[in-house]
């Protein structure tokens, strides 16, 4: 007996032609392919799928899927789980941890495979790498946030600049009635001794000038154009005696210091460089209320273009000073304010806010840079960057601090009717004989008449309609071998600097006292 199997021939051949297929199909589709049981266990992967995570496919089946999830998205995938057995199904990323330790991440479409009464019994999920997609959206996401890093610090830098133009105006006046004062106090001394009545409640004035003048450092080094007289600087040798004289009112603050031998040379104003050092002093003592460690490091660096391009400083050989206490840390919205002038975290009446914004004037001034690193409970670090000089470092020398008078005639120049007032008596009080002149115009027209008996000129930089830099000018043009004494409300920094490159000889800073202008008047007739 025979039975025609022609049909079922055909059948079985074209079942295993549509079994070819779809396995071609399968093994090799670009994307990956899983299925799971109901626990969750692989009972088949593609090729492709294994691939993606470095694994051979036998090293993948019979594996639970969160044995492959990376660590960053168990609680993710386990959501997930329980949200597919629930009957929800919705695409989403996840990365797994690849054979090699890397994350590899894939779009997943999964969906819930039930038997015929639609009870849950694995999942399906097709799978597509999207690593590189993951990987340039990282990158386009760092590229934000650099390009936002550096408009942040840009606009910091702009607005800084701007307040700083603000007080060093604010500083040049305020100097300017200190030195009104200062000089009554001074001239009225001269008359009295230790036995007269008023002679405490003088010396008491000159203790408040003297307040007032160090408020106005605080301000003109905030400011643009703050730094004074700059010389090379060891600074291992101001860190050290900075830290020294801290340190004797600081017992409950350990610290400690590592200097790098053969430190390079910094060009500094030493009281303005020592008051930016004292200001993160106290700051770090403040931020360790019961007591703790002040860390000191000093470090011969080179910056590159990149590292100095948001600050505007030239890259090169820079000192790098460190100054790291291991107090209360900041926040991020304070740390990124710390530098900024009137800012304070203190209670009102206990800190001006101007400590770290002259930190941050100085150094600026200085062709520097500063920053800070901070976390909330975590201390902080203060780094400065200071650019290395070719110059040596001179040996230092007491400065005689006795009134030295003297006699010749003086032609002193201000626009402030108070200034000349008091300045006449104290050149007045020192020998001199004494011309005054309340603009550059009439200082130049004066000039003219009696060059021949004036040995000197003390002139006031910022005067309105002809400054001191144009008045020097054209008292140079009268005599080339005139002798003049820049002085002002303001730093040497600036215009004055400008002044001084063109031959002028020196530079004095109101408010002054007696033996200050005393001096400086002498060496300047003393040089030939």
């Amino acid at each position: 007996m025979m039975i025609d199997i022609s049909d079922r021939k055909k059948a079985e051949l074209a079942l295993r032609e549509s079994e070819e297929r779809y396995r071609t199909l399968v093994e090799t589709m670009n994307e990956g392919l899983a299925l799971t049981d109901e626990n969750y266990v692989f009972t088949f992967v593609n090729l492709r799928f294994p691939e993606m995570l470095g694994y051979d496919r036998e090293e993948v089946i019979g594996r639970q899927i969160l044995d492959l999830v990376h660590d960053d998205y168990q609680d993710f995938m386990k959501d997930q789980i329980a949200r597919r057995k629930r009957g929800e199904e919705t695409s989403y990323e996840i990365a797994w941890k690849a054979k090699d330790g890397s994350k590899v991440f894939t779009l997943i479409s999964p969906r819930a495979l039930k038997d015929d009464k639609g009870r849950f019994v694995g999942s399906v999920g097709v799978l597509t790498d999207i690593s590189a997609r993951k990987k340039a959206e990282e990158e386009i996401k760092k590229a934000h946030e650099e390009k936002g890093k550096l408009e942040e610090q840009l606009i910091q830098a702009r607005k800084m600049e701007a307040v700083g133009t603000l007080a060093g105006g604010i500083a040049h006046d305020f100097n300017n009635l200190l030195m009104g004062i200062q000089g009554n106090a001074s001239l009225m001394l001269l008359d009295v001794n230790d036995m007269h009545p008023y002679y405490e409640r003088l010396k008491n004035i000159e203790k408040y000038i003297q307040n007032g003048t160090e408020l106005t450092k605080q301000l003109l080094g905030f400011a643009r154009g703050g730094k004074y007289e700059v010389r090379p600087t060891d600074m291992n040798d101001l860190l050290r005696q900075s830290s020294r004289m801290f340190g004797r009112t600081r017992k409950e603050i350990g610290i400690h210091i590592k200097y790098q031998q053969d430190i390079w040379p910094v060009e500094v104003d030493h009281g303005q460089m020592e008051q930016a050092l004292l200001n993160l002093y106290v700051n770090a003592w403040q931020a360790m209320p019961d007591g703790g460690d002040l860390y000191l490091q000093t470090q011969n660096v080179l910056l590159n273009e990149n590292f100095v391009k948001p600050y505007e400083v030239q890259p090169g050989k820079y000192v790098k000073i460190s100054i790291t206490d291991t107090g209360v840390g900041m926040k991020k919205e304070t740390r990124l304010r710390v530098f900024e002038p009137f800012f304070s975290t203190k209670d009102r009446g206990r800190g001006t806010g101007l400590g770290l914004a002259s930190v941050y004037g100085i150094v600026k001034n200085h062709g520097g840079l500063v920053g800070v690193e901070s976390e909330e409970g975590k201390g902080a670090t203060f780094e400065i960057y200071l650019p290395a000089s070719e110059k040596k470092t001179p040996k230092t020398s007491n400065v005689s601090q006795e009134i030295i008078k003297g006699t010749g005639t003086v032609l002193l120049v201000d626009d402030e009717e108070m200034i000349l007032d008091v300045g006449k008596d104290i050149l007045d009080a020192l020998g001199y004989k004494v011309l005054t002149a309340g603009s550059g115009k009439g200082a130049v027209e004066i000039f003219k008449r009696a060059r021949d008996q004036i040995d000197l000129i003390i002139l006031d930089i910022i005067m309105p309609n002809m400054g001191g830099a144009e008045t020097y000018d054209l008292l140079r043009a009268i005599d080339p071998q005139v002798k003049v004494l820049l002085s002002s409300g303001y730093s040497i920094d600036g215009k004055a600097t400008e002044i001084i490159n063109r031959g002028c000889n020196g530079f004095i800073q109101k408010p002054f006292t007696l033996k200050e202008l005393s001096k400086k008047i002498r060496d300047v007739l003393a040089v030939v």
